[in-house]
């Protein structure tokens, strides 16, 4: 296997990144540091700031005093910062991406794919910022008007997730400026590159004083719990795991905030008899490995007809198998390495106890021996109907397998879960195809595709999958509070 990526490449992207805390628009250097590394080795990538708390008092303080003035400005100034933000990711594009590779470890294709979504947001967000308006109309009763107005909600805290470094801080940042509201954003620890590559450019494209603050830490309970607290901050959005989002949104309740939660799912993806097994096995492949698996988004339960459920499993376990794993920025590498060694070691006991319940474990299964945090692409199938496998969120590269009888087991099957981010649907046939996107409890469905996230359409679950949308026209609204005035 060749390496088009130089050790001199990386060293080079390293040195010119920066890692300390974007404050407000200005770089902060000082301070403790926390180690971000590579996961295809296991080895230290660079030293960033290790914020502490008090300097995200100092972000909120900043967001605040220049709330009334980033509210004020004309939507075409903000919509061109966000514009000129499309632009300039597209030009980094490749830089980026190796970045979102070394700190994260997916392949460069799938990297550089990540870039464009999320300079797609800021495209789609540049267009929205100018479509903001209210209403006016006549009361009903005869006895009045009524007029309705748009205006931010104000300083936001946005805490974004390792697996997709830039594009869930893009999702969230965008929306926010075009609304006209300051944003704090907490990345994650293992992976807070990306995002402060993001901060220099979004300053390069001449975002407003004030309006972005970019700050890693370590210790995100003490950093985060003041800001929650304070009555100047007034909308907390968190994309992670149900169990943090969950405490956040306790913590976020003292003050009344907005919320918007993107969390956990147990994503099911159905194949009906009557489906195109070719198109089904590619959409489940998607679906599937995508980002290696740790996606919210990622198929975590197959539910399969049982007429299709033999060859559907041998077609799925040949191409999971031919799968070749590596480090993201060799050549031909179609699988990296999970996160950490933490998530690997989870995802080999969660499938060694499904095998030794007796379920068939037809590929992978086990850590690949080699430096990193690597786990061979897996089939499970003929799972006991009482073993929960599958049905807690995997993120990994494992493919559980079971079967149906009839649409109703399936529909049943598939809502059986306290989460309900997306579901995949395969079949040909248009009647079933809607009834079933009508009665699963979903905040997304894919009907005969394996990956639909789009800026330009709402992002968000039900259930214990969260709370708002992101993206598509009503992506806006939630960094938006409506004011009625009632006219005589």
């Amino acid at each position: 296997m060749t390496t088009t990526t130089s050790p001199d490449d990386v060293r080079r992207l390293i040195d010119t990144t920066p890692t300390g805390g974007f404050l407000g628009g200005t770089w902060v250097d000082d301070g403790p540091t926390l180690t971000v590394d590579d996961p295809s080795t296991g080895e230290a990538l660079v030293e960033v700031v290790d914020n502490p708390p008090e300097r995200f008092m100092e972000a909120l303080a900043i967001a605040d005093a220049h709330r009334e003035a980033l509210g004020a400005t004309s939507t075409y100034e903000r919509s061109e910062v966000l514009r000129r933000t499309y632009e300039l990711l597209i030009r980094d594009r490749d830089r980026l991406a190796l970045l979102i590779t070394l700190e994260m470890g997916k392949p460069l294709a799938e990297s550089r794919a990540e870039v464009t979504y999320a300079a797609d947001f800021f495209r789609w967000f540049s267009g929205e910022a100018i479509r903001v308006d209210g209403g006016y109309r006549p009361s009903p009763a005869g006895n009045g008007r009524i007029l309705t107005l748009q205006r931010p909600v104000g300083p936001c805290l946005l805490i974004t997730p390792w697996n997709f470094p830039i594009a869930m801080g893009a999702r969230k940042i965008a929306p926010a400026l075009a609304a006209g509201c300051p944003s704090i954003v907490k990345p994650a620890t293992l992976t807070p590159l990306t995002m402060l590559a993001l901060a220099e450019l979004m300053a390069e494209a001449g975002a407003p004083e004030g309006s972005l603050s970019v700050l890693a830490t370590s210790n995100a309970g003490a950093a985060t719990g003041p800001l929650l607290a304070d009555p100047r901050l007034r909308k907390l959005s968190f994309t992670g795991s149900t169990e943090v989002g969950v405490h956040l949104m306790e913590a976020a309740a003292g003050q009344v905030l907005r919320v918007s939660m993107e969390l956990g799912g147990s994503a099911p993806f159905v194949v009906f008899g009557d489906a195109d097994l070719d198109a089904a096995v590619e959409g489940a492949m998607a679906a599937k490995m995508r980002n290696g698996g740790e996606a919210c988004t990622s198929a975590n339960r197959f539910l399969v007809h049982e007429s299709l459920a033999d060859e559907f499993t041998d077609r799925m376990t040949k191409r999971m198998a031919s799968l070749t794993i590596g480090r993201g920025i060799d050549d031909g590498v179609d699988v990296g390495p999970m996160i950490d060694r933490r998530a690997q070691e989870r995802l080999r006991d969660e499938v060694a106890d499904a095998a030794g319940a007796g379920a068939q474990v037809t590929t992978g299964g086990e850590p690949i021996d080699r430096p990193g945090w690597f786990f061979a692409p897996t089939v499970v199938a003929d799972i006991p109907d009482d073993h929960p496998f599958g049905r807690e969120e995997l993120f990994g590269p494992v493919a559980p397998i079971r079967t149906f009888a009839d649409d109703d087991e399936a529909i049943a099957d598939a809502n059986d879960t306290p989460y309900g981010l997306i579901a995949y649907v395969y079949t040909r046939d248009l009647d079933r195809a809607l009834r079933t996107c009508e009665r699963l409890e979903s905040g997304m469905v894919g009907l005969n595709r394996g990956v639909i996230s789009d800026a330009s359409a709402p992002f968000g679950g039900v259930k214990h999958s969260g709370v708002g949308r992101e993206g598509g026209a009503v992506g806006i609204h939630e960094y938006l509070e409506t004011t009625y005035v009632g006219m005589a």
